[in-house]
């Protein structure tokens, strides 16, 4: 077998140290210069706030409300950041940022000790140029956390598996799992990987002494739940000594309805079985398709000759089957299993150029480079010019189409002539660097116009404007990033629950002090309230938002099944400047 100690190359490692310092700044890029931007950022931006505010990590609060839907690992880390920084614009994308690293560092080095540096470095290139990772690593969602998570997991079996024995190694993958659980729950699929191993791993082992498998492979699940034990045992203790119902609540959802409720009875997101291999894949991960599909024969051959690379691709298998046997289904559920990819493609690749048949191959990525190089100018183009052209909701991004047409022009612009300048690149080193080129476009340029666009910093100014300091505010059908640029308290009654629901509560809420006024969106369709008297305020996120004051209050309402009202204050107005 070609292994790392049998196959050193200087000029393709020395390349993989560029390539990584190349996307570590592409990484860091921006970072600071936007502010968290819906859906999932201000949530995670917010949450992370009030732990380090209140001093209370344990159970993660949204605007004062506990927050089942996710465990605490990723918003621990940002709030970590927030306290180590003290800017939340910084520690926001840290997280993320540091696992798209970590990543590609573990799939560096389990390929160049697997395969050898070159494999190791087109890995790399394929991860770079593959559009979800860095769109993943470059945001602050909690899918980037995950996948790293769940590589390190991979990373600790097969350095066990098939250049072990090393047992360090193999209980540090289960000791990933469980911190990718507690980041989201399908953090456990390394173990998927055991199958193809209990399968092909006597062919691929490199070395054949010591054992593999045995009675202390048990111990690794006693360090995944030892792990898991570290949150779940003080978390339910405090549930239980608290005798507290919405703790009650919040302990029964993250453990059952986010986790195997979501998966067998999903509520959102419903796609048919088939939506990743013919909607996901083709678009999210779109070279890396294309490059699989002009060398689906070479790629039979690898996996047929070498155990290594059918252990892998068996695991991606696993995964993506995994998912789609659930009626819920995103495009970031996969995400994990692309670094794995990453490696057999990288295989496939460097057998193609030693047998000469990459022709075919380059032909399509280059078009397809130049097909998005052409429609991104043409795009940036057409906003600057006609932009009535985009369709009928243009008007709903009209400020955010204006602001976007330079950029867009000379991204388009930059990524043809890139092309033209490395045309004698391999095609794989192109792909790449127009997707750190763009990035960079995207960090120091897009992301600053889009700013003011995609946060509420003007409404609430307006807010702060229209209301005298010390007056009660209420949100109906609230957005935490409303939280994230108040300057004043905020009460809400629950997220969780239905309008409805929070509506009646506003009600009983006002009827307390008639001073106390509401933000709501329009139109809102409200039954204990007069609509038609409202005061208009402004627009945030392509809604219009108004005041309700006592004047609004109907006569009468029927009562909530039970008060419920959740006060926020800040501790800091400028956390976001």
């Amino acid at each position: 077998m070609n292994t790392a100690a049998s196959h050193r190359a200087g000029p393709a490692e020395l390349g993989t140290v560029w390539l990584l310092l190349a996307v570590a700044v592409v990484l860091a890029s921006g970072i600071g210069m936007r502010s968290p931007w819906p859906a999932d950022e201000p949530r995670f931006a917010q949450i992370a706030r009030e732990m380090v505010e209140s001093g209370q990590w344990l159970f993660p609060m949204r605007g004062g409300e506990p927050y089942p839907d996710k465990p605490p690992v990723f918003i621990w880390l940002v709030a970590l950041c927030y306290q180590l920084t003290g800017q939340l614009k910084i520690a926001f994308l840290l997280p993320s940022a540091l696992a798209g690293l970590g990543t590609l560092w573990l799939v560096n080095d389990i390929g160049r000790r697997l395969w050898g540096a070159d494999v190791a470095r087109t890995a790399l290139l394929v991860l770079v140029f593959t559009p979800q990772f860095l769109l993943q690593a470059k945001t602050a969602q909690i899918d980037a956390l995950v996948c790293f998570w769940i590589t390190l997991g991979c990373y600790g079996l097969l350095r066990h598996f098939m250049t072990g024995p090393a047992w360090g190694w193999y209980f540090t993958a289960f000791v990933a799992m469980a911190l990718g659980i507690m980041t989201k729950g399908v953090g456990f699929l390394p173990v998927l990987m055991l199958i193809p191993l209990a399968l092909w791993g006597a062919a691929a082992r490199e070395c054949t002494h010591g054992r593999v498998w045995g009675a202390r492979s048990w111990l690794g699940l006693v360090a995944l739940l030892g792990t898991l034990a570290l949150w779940l045992g003080p978390m339910l203790w405090q549930v239980a000594a608290s005798d507290s119902e919405v703790l009650r609540g919040y302990r029964d959802n993250i453990l059952l309805q986010q986790t195997a409720g979501r998966y067998a009875n999903p509520w959102g997101h419903i796609k048919p079985w088939h939506y990743f291999l013919s909607t996901a894949i083709p678009t999210v991960w779109l070279p890396l398709a294309l490059l699989l599909l002009t060398q689906v024969r070479r790629l039979g051959r690898v996996l047929r000759e070498d155990p290594r690379a059918r252990i892998l691709f068996g695991w991606v298998v696993l995964v993506i089957v995994f998912f789609s046997l659930s009626g819920g289904k995103r495009e970031v559920y996969i995400l994990p299993a692309l670094p794995m990819l990453a490696l057999v493609t990288a295989v496939v690749w460097q057998r193609a150029l030693k047998e000469g048949g990459t022709r075919w191959s380059t032909g399509a990525l280059r078009l397809a480079l130049l097909l998005v190089g052409t429609a991104i100018l043409a795009l940036g183009a057409v906003a600057w010019w006609q932009p009535d052209r985009l369709g009928p909701r243009v008007d709903d991004y009209a400020d955010e189409l204006g602001t976007l047409a330079g950029p867009l022009m000379a991204l388009g612009a930059a990524v043809l002539a890139s092309m033209a300048l490395t045309w004698r690149r391999q095609v794989l080193e192109q792909l790449a660097l127009a997707a750190l080129m763009g990035w960079l476009f995207i960090a120091w340029w897009v992301w600053p116009a889009m700013d003011p666009h995609r946060t509420p910093r003007e409404l609430m100014t307006q807010l702060e404007q229209r209301l005298e300091p010390g007056r009660e505010v209420g949100l109906l059908l609230f957005k935490e990033q409303f939280l994230l640029f108040s300057q004043r308290p905020l009460v809400h009654f629950s997220y969780l629950a239905p309008l409805q629901e929070q509506e009646r509560n506003a009600w009983l809420w006002m009827q307390e002090d008639k001073s106390r006024v509401l933000l709501v969106p329009k139109p809102l369709g409200l039954h204990c309230f007069d609509g038609t008297k409202r005061q208009e305020l402004g627009n945030a996120h392509r809604r219009e938002w108004a005041l309700l004051d006592a004047s609004t209050l109907a006569a009468t309402c029927e009562p909530p099944e039970r008060p419920v009202r959740y006060s926020w204050r800040p501790q800091r107005t400028d956390i976001l400047q």
